[in-house]
């Protein structure tokens, strides 16, 4: 579970296995029992959400596009 970075106690990661065939280029984020799954292309938007508030998911989005290349180059380095 590469977590490939950190923001208000939100860890932002990926799962070893996506699926097969794996999901397209997407990240989750996590803070305790919370948790949310957001798609980068075209645009950063939420795929699922359990736990956070909207103001909550506005800061996610917002990390998500603001960290895309990181996020995007960390997931082809994981997964090849």
């Amino acid at each position: 579970m590469p977590v490939v970075f950190r923001h208000n106690g939100i860890r932002f990661l990926f799962y070893s296995n996506e699926g097969n065939p794996r999901e397209p280029l997407h990240i989750h984020a996590q803070r305790g029992e919370c948790l949310a799954k957001i798609w980068l292309h075209p645009t950063p938007s939420i795929a699922d959400s359990f736990g956070f508030s909207p103001a909550e998911m506005r800061l996610i989005i917002g990390q998500v596009s603001l960290h895309a290349p990181e996020i995007e180059r960390s997931w082809n380095e994981h997964f090849g």
